[in-house]
């Protein structure tokens, strides 16, 4: 009898030492994901900020801003579209070639995704106060925060969302095409309330995704680093993206 209990502590023992290494290690993973996605939005920050700064230059008149020769290339000529799609193509391009990537290689991708969405993102400072921003921005980071914690951590299975999330983003990009020619504010106020629970919905859901996704990949740094890059891209995704439909909403214009 002496000699099962031993066993059996044995073999308890180890069991609580091999569940604390998997939550060490997916405690880990979860870190270098918000770490990527902190850094790739502190980068599209400063990216947008830079690049609206170049693109604008001030009169000796009045004070008053106009576009300088690149701010009248990258929002009023042809290349506004490349502007504007760059970086649905670098979300292409990584969704579909990560994994034939080097981690080094998928690195420099994710980088360069949130420089040129940096860019493309910088028309906002010529349409909204650079205050109004700011708070848009922080009120969006604090409901993110929020809405990944309960994914995080809700025993609760979020996999049935996916489907009705990918079909209301799918309905978003639809209706956002159809406004580009029709510019009605209302189908706009449509497009931004329904954009924020959407995206809102996709940060909880991508973040139970993205956890449970850990133990797949558990054990391979090379597929674990690879999966941590793909995660933030999501998260990162649905934050800019929550972020641009509250700033619609919200954002006080120039």
């Amino acid at each position: 009898m002496a000699q099962f209990d031993n066993r059996y502590a044995q073999v308890a023992t180890a069991s609580t030492r091999d569940s604390a290494v998997v939550d060490e290690g997916l405690r880990s993973y979860m870190l270098g994901v918000y770490n990527y996605m902190a850094a790739g939005i502190a980068l599209s920050g400063l990216t947008a900020y830079a690049t609206y700064a170049m693109s604008v230059v001030q009169t000796r008149a009045n004070g008053g801003l106009i576009l300088s020769p690149l701010g009248q290339a990258l929002y009023m000529s042809p290349l506004k579209w490349v502007v504007m799609l760059a970086p649905l193509a670098f979300v292409m391009y990584l969704s579909f070639r990560v994994y034939k990537m080097s981690v080094g290689a998928a690195q420099i991708a994710f980088w360069a995704f949130a420089a040129v969405m940096g860019v493309s993102l910088s028309s906002i400072f010529l349409i909204f106060k650079m205050g109004s921003i700011t708070q848009v921005f922080f009120v969006t980071a604090a409901a993110f925060a929020g809405l990944s914690l309960y994914g995080y951590t809700t025993k609760k299975d979020l996999s049935g969302w996916g489907s009705f999330l990918i079909m209301g983003v799918i309905g978003i990009i639809l209706a956002a095409l159809v406004n580009i020619f029709l510019q009605s504010s209302a189908l706009q106020f449509a497009i931004s309330v329904i954009g924020v629970l959407v995206f809102a919905g996709l940060t909880a859901y991508d973040t139970q995704r993205i956890k449970d996704g850990y133990y797949e990949v558990m054990g391979d740094m090379t597929a674990t680093s690879k999966a941590a890059i793909m995660g933030a891209l999501s998260l990162y995704l649905d934050f800019i993206n929550m972020f641009t439909m509250m700033l619609n909403l919200f954002g006080s214009r120039e």
